[in-house]
Formats: C-alpha cells, structure tokens, sequence
C-alpha cells in the first residue's frame, strides 16, 4: 500500500483529502484535524485493528498514559481496516529510555484483561506474510532461509522458562513508540499489545543496542529505569533471534517499491547468514 492508495482508502471513509501524512509503514499514519486516523494494509488486519481500539479503552480505564480511540470500533473501508485516534498535543522533547521503562513498568504492573482476548506475542506469525508481499524482490533462497529461522526460533521460545511473570505487554517497546507531551510520556502503536513474556518487551531495547546502534549509557538507563537487564537471563538470545528473524522480513515487505529496503534487506539477512551479531542494522 502507497499513499496514494491509502488516500483513496481514506476518501472511502469520509476523512478530507487534506490530510497530512504522518507514517508509511505496517500501517498509513494521517492527522487530520484533531484526529489521527490509521489505516491497515489489508482487510485480513480488521480484528488486529479493533483489539488496538480495545487496548486503547483498557488502558484508559486502567489509568496508564495512552493514546486515545476517538471512534469506539474499528471500521473496514475499502477493503482496508480504518481507526481514529484523538491527535495528541504537540511533543515537548523527544522520548527517552527512561520514558519507556516507566510505561513498560505500568502496563507490566497490570493482570491480563479478562474480556479482551489479548493473543499469545506472534513476533513471527507476520514472517511469511511479509515474504509473500516481497515476491520476486528477494532471493527465494533467502525467504527460505527466513522461513526455516522462524520455525526454529518458534520452537525455541515456546520452551522457554519466564523470569519475569507473564502479562501484558506493550510488543514493540522502542521509544518511538512514546509521546512526550505537555502532560508527560504516553504510549501509542498499541496495534501489538499482548499477553505473553514480558521478557518480550525488554529484548527490544537490548537489540537496539546491539544492531541498531543505541549509545551503551542509553541503554543503562533504561534498564535503572526499568529496575532489571534482561541480557541476564538465560532466554535473552532466543528472544533477540526472533526479533531479529522477525525484523529482517519485515523490510523484505518493502523491496519491490523502494530500493533502500533492499539494501537493507540484503544486509541484514546477509549478516544472519553469516552469523555476525555486530553488524550494524539501519532503522526503516
């Protein structure tokens, strides 16, 4: 999806045209007046989108800083899944570590909703969609080398033994995923919220440090923040190959319309191949 697809999917809805585009990722990000408005990929995304809705009416409730749902559901226009968020006011400093460790402590405080369903963390359930959408962009011989990686690490992490009690989670646990207003750090993306190892959200930023290049100290601050490292505990290395795995496919969605995706996407598998944990991997 383009943005100008998502415009018309955003036109299907009764959103004006002129709104600005925010994000171009897993989903179109618009502001439009005081409402951002999301719009998915494809319709096989509508119940991930209204649990997203869910989510954000729990954690209101639970009194943890989040965005907002400004329409109670999620909707399907156009065959793409469509939610409306309240804008947030604008952001005073960018988020730090320490901003996210404390949210993570909040919603890792909370027990399991009972009446929302949240589903197991499926880091790699979006694996082969995403090799499918990459096509002939990618060497096959590399979508199956990514394939074979997921059903090991699948394996893997479904014996793994928690330090941490199991829970909500946020999912994808990076500071670009907190908005620090006038009030204070809030969460949004909450698209991936669900009930599984909290060890899961705290991989994330060890793999920040590790292959994305986040300074040592920023990462020590994130784990005082949070009050515990979870490079200390035996499971770590099976979560950050997952989330590796998970992430090399993701850009792979990307190749067939953007040249840098398959650089990226090229360096990256490569270095998964050839077993080199210090190689540098871009944000994209």
């Amino acid at each position: 999806m383009d943005e100008a697809r998502a415009r018309e999917v955003l036109e299907a809805a009764g959103v004006s045209a002129g709104a600005r585009l925010l994000a171009l990722g897993e989903n179109a990000v618009f502001e439009a007046g005081e409402l951002v408005v999301k719009v998915g990929r494809s319709a096989e995304l509508l119940a991930r989108a209204e649990r997203e809705v869910a989510v954000g009416r729990w954690l209101e409730e639970a009194g943890v800083p989040a965005v907002r749902p400004a329409r109670p559901a999620a909707r399907l226009a156009d065959g793409h899944p469509v939610t409306y968020w309240h804008r947030l006011p604008d952001a005073v400093r960018p988020a730090g570590p320490e901003d996210l460790a404390g949210l993570l402590r909040q919603v890792h405080a909370l027990p399991a909703p009972p009446d929302l369903g949240l589903p197991r963390r499926e880091l790699l359930g979006g694996v082969e969609r995403w090799l499918r959408l990459a096509g002939e962009a990618i060497d096959p011989a590399d979508a199956e080398y990514l394939r074979a990686r997921r059903d090991g690490f699948a394996e893997a992490s479904a014996a793994l033994a928690p330090r941490l009690s199991p829970g909500p989670i946020h999912g994808d646990a990076l500071p670009r995923n907190v908005h620090v207003g006038p009030g204070g750090a809030v969460l949004v993306d909450l698209e991936t919220f669900s009930a599984d190892l909290r060890e899961h959200d705290l991989v994330v930023m060890a793999l920040s440090r590790d292959r994305y290049g986040l300074a040592p100290e920023a990462y020590d601050a994130f784990t005082r923040a949070y009050g515990w490292d979870v490079r200390e505990w035996e499971g770590c290395a099976v979560l950050r190959g997952a989330r590796e795995t998970a992430s090399c496919a993701w850009v792979a969605q990307h190749a067939g319309s953007n040249p840098r995706a398959r650089e990226e996407f090229s360096r990256r598998v490569r270095s998964l191949r050839e077993n080199r944990p210090e190689v540098r991997w871009h944000p994209f």
